[in-house]
C-alpha cells in the first residue's frame, strides 16, 4: 500500500477510532490552554503567544510527521531555553523581544527542516534509548517539581530541580490549604479515574471541576492563583517586524540547539507511545514535523514548540488512536481565542498542576532503570569492570544532568558519557583464550574442563581491531604466551574490521613474537578484515592467513582431525 506523503496517521482511519480521538482532543485542549499560557509567560512574552503558537504547530506536525500521538506546542523546556537565547540579545526593549522571539521559532523551523531534507534523523541513533529512557525520567521530574509550588499555592523558586525542591521545602508552612485542596482533588481525580474509569476523560472532568469551584466558591478571593485573562481574536500571519537578516543568522546557532532539545524530547515521547500502540516512527519526519510547526509558529507570532511529553501523555492516555485528536485540539484553539478566552481564565492554576502532574508521572519509570542495573554478570564486570553496566550509567548520567544542570545540558552529558563508556569498552575488548572440543573452539574461561595445549595459543577478539584497542589486545596475547608457547594463533572470524593502526601492530606483534621463537598466524579472516589487511603496508600478513583455526596448526598438530578431512571450526 502506498503511503500517503502527508498526514500519514490518517491514513486507513477506521470510523472506531473516531470517539476516542475526539474525546482525546478535547481532553488535550483542556491542558494545553492554560499549559501554553504559562509556557508563552516562561518565555517572557504575552500568555496569548502560546495558544498562537500551538494553533498552526498542530496542524502542521499532523501534515508533516510520523507520530499518531505526538503533541506539538509550547513546552517549558524550550521555553526557558528560548527566554535563556533572546535575553541578552533583546536587553530591556519589550517589543524587541517578542519579536526576537518569533524569529527564533522561524530560524529553529528553518534548521528542522533542513535537517529532515538532508536526513540527519541518525543524530537520533546516536541518542541511546536507555539515554532517552533517562533524560525523560530526568525531564518528567523537573515537569513535576515545577507543578508543585502551583499545586500548593506557594512562590517557585528558580534553579535546577533540587533547588526547587529545596525551594518547596523550606516554604511549605506557606501553603495555601485552599489551592492544595483544589488540585489535590484534580490529582486524585485524574488518577482515580484512569485506574478504575478508563473511558471517562479524567482530566477534563478535573478542569471543569476547578472552573466550577472558583465560580462557585469564588476561590480566587481567597489566594488561589487562576490563569486570569487572555486576549481573544486570532493572530496576525507574517515576519515580525524590526528583525533584519543578521538577526536570522545570529539566531541559526542557538536555533539548533533548540531543535536538539525540542527533537530528544519529542523523539522521546512519540517512541514510548509507538511502543505501546505497536508502530515505528521515523526520526527524519519527525525533523520535518518539528520544524514545520515551528515554521508555522513564527510566522503566526508565536513561539518555539517541540513535541510535548506532558501532553502527549495526556493524549495518550485519554485514548488518542491518531493526529486527528491533535486536529481537534488545533479547531478547538481557534474556538478557543475567537469565543472562550473568558472560561479558560477562572481556571485554578493548582488544577492545571494537578492534571499535568498525572500525565507525566507514569513517565518516572524507576522500574526500567533498575532493570538497567540488573544487566550485568560476574563475568562481564571482570571485562569491562564498572563499564559493564554502561547503559545504566549512561541512563542516570542523562537523569542527573537534567535534574542538575537543565534539559539541554543534560542529554548532552548523558550522550557524551554513553559514547566515552562504548569508547572504553571498544578499547578493552575480551580476548579469549581457546580450547578445542571436537570441530569446535571454546572459550577456556566459560569451559575450564577443557584441556588446552601447551605449544599454542589460540586467541579471539570479540571485536573489531582499530587503533584505540591494537595496544591493549597486543599485551593481552604476549601475556597468554608462556616459555612453552611456539605458535599463536589469531581467529579473526570474531573481528570484522581493521584499521591501520591494527593491522600495524599485527606486524608488530609477529615480529616480537618472532623474537621469542613464538610463529604468529591468522586463521579465518572474513569480510572487510581480509580486505583491509590485505591493502595496508602490513600485506605480508596475508601469507600467514589460513582459512581455518585446524589449518592453521596443522604442522604442529598431534594428529589428523577426527572423520579424516579438514573442518571448518566453529567458536564459542
Amino acid at each position: 500500500m502506498t503511503t500517503w506523503p502527508v498526514f500519514q496517521s490518517l491514513q486507513g482511519y477506521q470510523s472506531k477510532w473516531l470517539r476516542p480521538d475526539l474525546i482525546a482532543g478535547l481532553t488535550v485542549w483542556a491542558v494545553m490552554v492554560p499549559e501554553a499560557l504559562a509556557y508563552a509567560s516562561i518565555a517572557g512574552v504575552p500568555p496569548v503567544a502560546g495558544l498562537y503558537a500551538a494553533l498552526p504547530a498542530l496542524v502542521l506536525y499532523a501534515l508533516a510527521g510520523s507520530s499518531r500521538h505526538l503533541i506539538v506546542g509550547p513546552m517549558s523546556a524550550t521555553a526557558a531555553l528560548s527566554a535563556a537565547i533572546i535575553t541578552p540579545l533583546a536587553g530591556a526593549d519589550s517589543g524587541r523581544y517578542i519579536a526576537l522571539t518569533t524569529a527564533l521559532a522561524i530560524a529553529t523551523g528553518l534548521v528542522g527542516l533542513l535537517a529532515g531534507l538532508i536526513r540527519l534523523g541518525f543524530v537520533a541513533a546516536f541518542i541511546s534509548e536507555p539515554v532517552l529512557k533517562g533524560f525523560i525520567v530526568g525531564l518528567a521530574l523537573t515537569i513535576i517539581i515545577g507543578q508543585v509550588p502551583k499545586l500548593l499555592g506557594i512562590h517557585k523558586h528558580e534553579g535546577n530541580f533540587f533547588q526547587q525542591a529545596w525551594g518547596v521545602l523550606t516554604h511549605l508552612g506557606e501553603t495555601n490549604w485552599r489551592a492544595l485542596l483544589v488540585g489535590g482533588i484534580a490529582l486524585a481525580v485524574v488518577l482515580g479515574l484512569r485506574r478504575w474509569l478508563p473511558l471517562v476523560p479524567g482530566s477534563l472532568l478535573a478542569v471543569l471541576l476547578g472552573i466550577a469551584a472558583v465560580a462557585v466558591l469564588h476561590l480566587d478571593d481567597h489566594g488561589v492563583a487562576i490563569v486570569g485573562h487572555i486576549d481573544s481574536g486570532l493572530p496576525a500571519v507574517g515576519l515580525p517586524g524590526g528583525v533584519g537578516l543578521h538577526d536570522y543568522l545570529d539566531l541559526l546557532g542557538p536555533a539548533v540547539g533548540v531543535v536538539l532539545i525540542g527533537f530528544a524530547e519529542g523523539l522521546g515521547a512519540a517512541k514510548t507511545y509507538a511502543a505501546k500502540a505497536g508502530y515505528t516512527v521515523d526520526a527524519n519526519r519527525e525533523l520535518l514535523g518539528l520544524g514545520a510547526a515551528n515554521l508555522g509558529s513564527g510566522l503566526a507570532s508565536g513561539m518555539v514548540v517541540n513535541g510535548s511529553l506532558s501532553k502527549t501523555a495526556v493524549n495518550g492516555s485519554a485514548g488518542a488512536k491518531t493526529q486527528l485528536s491533535g486536529l481537534t485540539v488545533a479547531a478547538l484553539t481557534v474556538l478557543t481565542l475567537l469565543f472562550l478566552t473568558g472560561l479558560f481564565e477562572k481556571l485554578p492554576e493548582a488544577t492545571l498542576a494537578g492534571v499535568v502532574i498525572a500525565a507525566v508521572i507514569e513517565l518516572v519509570d524507576i522500574a526500567a532503570l533498575r532493570a538497567l542495573y540488573r544487566v550485568w554478570t560476574e563475568r562481564l564486570g571482570s571485562i569491562y569492570g564498572r563499564a559493564a553496566r554502561a547503559d545504566f550509567i549512561g541512563a542516570v548520567a542523562a537523569m542527573a544532568g537534567v535534574l542538575l544542570f537543565d534539559t539541554l545540558p543534560g542529554l548532552l552529558i548523558g550522550i557524551g558519557i554513553s559514547m566515552l563508556l562504548l569508547v572504553y569498552r571498544a578499547s578493552q575488548p575480551h580476548v579469549a583464550q581457546l580450547a578445542e572440543q571436537g570441530s569446535l573452539w571454546l572459550d577456556a574461561q566459560r569451559h575450564p574442563d577443557l584441556p588446552l595445549r601447551p605449544d599454542v595459543v589460540v586467541v579471539r577478539v570479540e571485536s573489531g581491531l582499530f587503533f584505540a584497542n591494537a595496544d591493549y589486545v597486543r599485551e593481552r596475547i604476549e601475556q597468554l604466551c608462556t616459555e612453552r608457547t611456539r605458535l599463536v594463533v589469531l581467529d579473526a572470524e570474531t573481528s570484522p574490521s581493521i584499521d591501520v593502526t591494527a593491522a600495524a601492530m599485527l606486524t608488530a606483534l609477529r615480529d616480537s613474537l618472532a623474537r621469542r621463537r613464538i610463529d604468529f598466524r591468522i586463521a579465518r579472516s572474513i569480510g572487510q578484515f581480509g580486505d583491509e589487511l590485505g591493502s595496508t603496508d602490513s600485506s605480508t600478513l596475508i601469507s600467514a592467513v589460513y582459512p581455518t583455526i585446524r589449518s592453521a596448526i596443522a604442522d604442529l598438530a598431534a594428529g589428523p582431525e577426527p572423520g579424516g578431512g579438514e573442518r571448518d571450526s566453529t567458536t564459542r
